[in-house]
């Protein structure tokens, strides 16, 4: 079974694949698939001193939320058309900033999206968890409690949105693009037929990562004191890169290793993924496919050839 890098994200309507130097972007509108692609290489890949261990899944992260939120704008806009008329407050960011407006818009969503998890998913959990010190002074106990209040938010997150329908059909594009990278890893032809034998489960998926982060958050803020509220929340912030970084490696681990213990670790967020992940239908396996081949043929050697 051959191991790859290669990654993608559910779109609307659409799967993104992104390679090591380029990104593909397949929308389905009726009958017609339309494919976009962009060369461009992470930034760890780009920058050696990036690159370093421990150091690149934050940077990693942080790509791949830009990136993220690029294609996502991108789906909506050839989904919903671009044939509206601006307001006047379009017009007056447009004359204020002119051509850097959406490098603009872009920093403002990536800032917004960052700060609004760091606040659900860390502020929060801590916030809840100091009441707890009333009943005990067990840091340890306290610390864990605090990881189970984060687990939980997230799941009750995951829950509510996998019941939204325009949700669920990104989640059936999500599952196409892991049955698809399943077939490729497999050496098999990339086809609906191949495809849709597969699990909709995969280590690599971003939601396993949340997970991991999660677990990983509970054993490094395990080692800190409970001091005050501002001081707790200062301390979760700072040692974010920490945690992003330790849970990169992990997922990275997870995504080459055939190991029935590391298997068993990341078992929990393969579970979470089938919130995350629905069974797609060949339409949607044709638009994965299609967004794969296009990165393929951008990855050299016998890639592309063999499918």
């Amino acid at each position: 079974m051959k191991k790859t890098d290669i990654g993608g994200q559910a779109v609307i309507e659409g799967v993104m694949m992104r390679g090591h130097n380029s990104v593909a972007t397949a929308i389905r509108k009726g009958d017609e698939i339309i494919v976009k692609k962009d060369m461009a290489k992470p930034l760890t890949k780009k920058y050696k001193i990036l690159s370093i261990p421990f150091i690149r899944g934050t940077i990693a992260l942080i790509d791949s939320l830009i990136i993220g939120i690029k294609t996502l704008t991108y789906s909506a806009e050839m989904i919903e058309g671009e044939d509206e008329e601006p307001s006047k407050f379009d017009l007056f960011l447009k004359k204020m900033f002119g051509d850097k407006l959406d490098d603009i818009v872009m920093f403002f969503s990536v800032a917004v999206s960052l700060a609004i998890s760091i606040v659900v998913f860390f502020i929060g959990p801590t916030y809840i968890a100091g009441f707890i010190k009333k009943y005990t002074e067990n840091t340890i106990l306290i610390n864990f409690a605090e990881g189970v209040i984060r687990v939980g938010i997230f799941l009750l997150y995951l829950v509510l949105i996998s019941h939204m329908k325009d949700i669920r059909r990104v989640f059936e594009y999500h599952g196409a693009e892991h049955k698809t990278i399943h077939c490729f890893e497999h050496e098999e032809a990339l086809t609906v037929e191949n495809a849709r034998k597969y699990t909709t489960l995969h280590p690599r998926c971003g939601t396993n990562f949340l997970f991991i982060v999660m677990i990983v958050s509970i054993i490094v803020f395990s080692f800190l004191k409970w001091p005050t509220l501002y001081i707790r929340i200062i301390s979760r912030v700072l040692l974010l890169p920490v945690v992003a970084g330790i849970s990169y490696e992990v997922i990275k681990i997870a995504g080459h290793s055939d190991s029935k213990i590391i298997g068993a670790l990341i078992y929990p967020g393969l579970l979470m993924q089938k919130l995350t992940t629905k069974e797609p239908d060949d339409s949607q396996l044709e638009v994965a496919i299609a967004s794969l081949k296009s990165v393929l043929e951008d990855e050299g050697g016998k890639a592309f050839e063999d499918i």
